[in-house]
């Protein structure tokens, strides 16, 4: 079995589109609550730099795309159009914008959660660079992040109950991500709240159904469960409690985490999730095969499970928008997992 990789073509590929919507302003699906008659503006007029990509978090983490192929493919052709965007776009009267409409009280929701996490993954991505533009372009994103890491802190305590959906409300994709950012940027207070929540939500999960995929689902919300968990605990911890929460991996159960979703038409925005769901499998099932031990035979299974949801869905990344403006994301996320880049 040959493992999919990053490659030189893959990564351009991946940026081409993202440089192709990151500033596409329409078709645009806003989440915008008006507060009065001059609210009724346009996506750009209301995000000067996230207005792209369909929605703002597809947005965020297009630029997110951008970042990390800058980083771990510096040499391919599209870095000087990718340092161009990121010139262009990342200023401070931009973010500041950005930064007082999400800051705004009435606006307490906005892209609760997905867009919180990814703002952050972003921030956390720019913060690994190491060139003057980089430093520039992260300084001025920080201020928004910010606000998000603010909105969390207050937002996890009140939140009594995890949400499992297999869609943006998942809270163990959001925590996942944003361990990401308190963990590259060292802050001690969120990445031990986010920790505390992940444990209080899911410690006590066993024997779990795996009842998906959903019609719409574009995350696995057993393994993105599982790849919190990863993340949020010490390694001989997360194996304890990965028996009890997948009890029955050896045998193929559930079958239906090992069996790529089916995507019936890739011009319906909400099938077209399936695609994002077979990718995202990819990634969670490539980094928690690394964290079982080297003679585990789940481990090859969870290899096995994701080369075939790539294989699934990693060709239809592009040919219609409705995949096109978000699934290399998701593609990149499962290639660079356990350093297959």
């Amino acid at each position: 079995m040959t493992a999919f990789t990053l490659d030189a073509p893959t990564a351009s590929h991946f940026a081409r589109l993202a440089l192709a919507h990151v500033r596409r302003e329409y078709p645009n699906k806003l989440d915008h609550v008006l507060l009065g008659p001059a609210d009724v503006r346009g996506p750009a007029a209301l995000h000067p730099v996230f207005h792209g990509s369909f929605d703002w978090h597809s947005c965020v983490h297009g630029y997110w795309l951008l970042a990390t192929l800058r980083r771990v493919r510096p040499g391919i052709s599209e870095a000087p159009a990718i340092d161009a965007q990121f010139e262009a776009q990342f200023t401070a009267e931009n973010m500041a914008a950005e930064r007082a409409y999400a800051a705004h009280p009435a606006r307490g929701g906005f892209e609760r959660p997905y867009g919180w996490a990814w703002l952050l993954m972003l921030a956390a991505e720019l913060s690994r660079h190491d060139t003057p533009a980089a430093a520039r372009w992260a300084a001025v994103l920080q201020p928004l992040a910010d606000v998000f890491v603010a909105r969390f802190m207050a937002f996890l305590p009140k939140a009594t109950y995890p949400i499992r959906v297999g869609t943006h409300f998942n809270t163990a994709f959001a925590l996942r991500l944003a361990l990401e950012y308190a963990d590259q940027r060292h802050h001690e207070a969120f990445g031990a709240q986010l920790r505390e929540t992940a444990r209080r939500w899911y410690e006590g999960d066993r024997d779990c159904q795996a009842w998906e995929p959903g019609g719409d689902d574009f995350l696995s919300s057993a393994l993105i469960e599982a790849e919190c968990r990863r993340v949020a605990m010490p390694a001989d911890a997360f194996r304890t409690w990965f028996d009890a929460f997948l009890p029955r991996l050896a045998q193929g159960e559930p079958a239906t985490l090992f069996r790529p979703a089916t995507v019936s038409d890739r011009t319906d925005g909400k099938i077209a999730h399936l695609d994002g769901l077979n990718l995202s499998r990819a990634w969670c099932w490539r980094s928690i095969a690394a964290a079982l031990p080297p003679a585990d035979p789940r481990r090859r299974s969870a290899r096995e499970a994701a080369e075939q949801h790539l294989r699934a869905s990693l060709p239809y990344v592009a040919g219609d928008y409705m995949g096109e403006h978000w699934l290399a994301t998701f593609a990149l996320l499962a290639l660079l997992a356990d350093g297959q880049a």
